[in-house]
């Protein structure tokens, strides 16, 4: 279990270090912005979404480790998708990180697996999920900030 850990860790701080799809996305036709404020963690996500399916998909913004890599992956996961795919991809990520993997269905999580670990700190689920809300109220459209609060 203590190589899995490593292995998690690992990917976590190279996704921080170098955030994939970390960029605005020029033809974004939704966006929001989600804010955490205990810790201070803001993140803007850019979606392309075209025929109900993310065509492409970014984000901006500055906080901790463990927020920026999941902005990070969660993008990587989600090109392709469609909006319903993504809605139960984040309920089931929701439940990884307040509940843990058994409760998760974490075998449809692909790399989001890595985030288990934010279960055993719940100061943290509020850094891991901060993009998810963000990408929720883009997807609805909702072109306001949302906070963690």
């Amino acid at each position: 279990m203590s190589d899995l850990r490593d292995l998690y860790q690992e990917l976590i701080l190279d996704h921080n270090k170098r955030p994939r799809n970390f960029k605005a996305l020029e033809d974004a036709n939704r966006t929001a912005e989600g804010y955490n404020p205990l810790c201070g963690d803001k993140v803007k996500i850019f979606l392309n979404v075209e025929d109900g399916r993310i065509k492409d998909v970014s984000f901006q913004g500055s906080g901790c480790a463990i927020s920026k890599a999941s902005a990070s992956v969660m993008t990587e996961s989600l090109k392709g998708k469609t909006v319903a795919e993504v809605e139960a991809l984040f309920k089931r990520f929701r439940d990884l990180v307040t509940k843990g993997p058994e409760a998760a269905e974490s075998a449809d999580l692909g790399k989001l697996v890595v985030f288990s670990g934010v279960c055993e700190f719940p100061a943290r689920v509020k850094c891991a999920t901060l993009a998810w809300h963000a990408l929720s109220a883009a997807l609805q459209g909702k072109n306001q900030a949302v906070s963690t609060e």
